[in-house]
């Protein structure tokens, strides 16, 4: 007689191992990669499962992919904590969550008083097959016609003043290494 495969059973929620942190279906994370010289991987948990005897819990996760990591590579506008969600899709041992992240959305993590180290943003999802990017432009503020980098000051252009725009309208806002020291002005 043939042995049954043990059935899977879905769980509501996982708790990260010698942590008290709870990590449920939605929540982004950060997982131990294979290689410790590389940085952790960031993904959000889609579904959580454990075998039929509860003894191994598996989380299916949708990966973020850092600029590095991508076809087209890192690029002069892309932020330090910038992330793209994937449409890459995998099955892990829960064992390899090593704590829980926020994921912001671009508008969210520029308004953030303060980024702690669990904090990124991502404004793009990627095909990892393809290389291509949803969506495939993003609005420039510049002269340099870069998209806005949150990890480089943004002041306030010359034609504003005259034009009398507010200061945090999004299309007269310049970056401060596009113009010689002096030629702007920032506003807090």
């Amino acid at each position: 007689m043939a042995k049954s495969r043990p059935t899977k059973k879905i769980l509501d929620s996982y708790t990260i191992k010698g942590t008290d942190k709870v990590v449920k279906v939605g929540d982004c994370v950060v997982m131990r990669a294979e290689d410790a010289q590389k940085p952790p991987y960031i993904a959000r948990v889609e579904k959580i499962e454990a075998d039929g005897r509860g003894n191994h819990v598996r989380v299916r996760v949708r990966w973020y992919y850092r600029p590095e990591e991508s076809i087209g590579g890192r690029r002069q506008f892309h932020g330090a904590k910038e992330l793209f969600l994937s449409d890459h899709f995998d099955e892990q041992s829960a064992d390899t969550i090593e704590g829980k992240c926020s994921v912001h959305t671009f508008k969210n993590y520029t308004k953030l008083d303060s980024v702690g180290s669990e904090d990124y943003f991502c404004r793009f999802e990627y095909n990892a097959a393809t290389g291509g990017f949803t969506p495939d432009r993003v609005a420039v503020h510049c002269k340099c016609e870069m998209p806005y980098n949150p990890d480089v000051l943004m002041a306030q252009c010359e034609a504003c003043k005259d034009c009398n725009q507010s200061p945090n309208d999004e299309n007269c806002i310049i970056r401060s290494d596009c113009f010689p020291e002096g030629s702007f002005k920032s506003w807090d």
